[in-house]
């Protein structure tokens, strides 16, 4: 009996030793707003109208939300997407470059809060499946522009909610 009580007491020491948090991040990832297609040689268009309506729709759609960052790429049309919803928290805006991410860093400085990523058609789907770490979502076709991927992490864990908002 004391020999099953000390190999108990030793696996519960062990068990508490290890990381099992439950703090929870999650991440919210838009691509940005309708861009100006008008001149097919501008590497860096700015928004449409109907894009900037959308940046001010996203705000107001997300401004039940309590953010501790916001995150864009350094393009036009991601940053003012973006701004509407950092001015409103009163957040600087975080500027990543989504080709060269150190995806490991950025967990860890974003572990626990809550975060907003604007990205592209191509990046965005990729941030969420590096995530998860498999290729569940694809690139978002060039005429979508709404959807809404919630990502939840607790521990190690992590789940995904994909909505289209137009």
């Amino acid at each position: 009996m004391k020999r099953i009580t000390l190999l108990l007491l030793v696996f519960l020491n062990a068990a508490c030793g290890q990381n099992t948090s439950t703090e929870t991040t999650t991440y919210y990832l838009i691509r940005h707003a309708e861009k100006d297609l008008s001149d097919p040689k501008n590497p860096n268009p700015d928004l449409t109208e109907a894009g900037i309506a959308r940046s001010v729709k996203w705000q107001k759609m997300l401004s039940h939300i309590d953010f501790d960052a916001v995150y864009s790429t350094d393009f036009v049309r991601t940053r003012k997407t973006a701004t509407p919803i950092a001015e409103s928290e009163k957040l600087p805006l975080i500027i990543y470059d989504h080709k060269n991410l150190d995806y490991a860093k950025f967990i860890k400085e974003t572990q626990g809060q809550t975060v907003l990523i604007v990205g592209h058609s191509n990046s965005t789907p990729k941030f969420v499946n590096w995530f998860l770490g498999y290729d569940k979502y694809e690139e978002i076709d060039e005429k979508q522009y709404g959807y809404l991927f919630i990502v939840k992490r607790v521990g190690e864990i992590y789940s995904t909610t994909l909505l289209e908002i137009n």
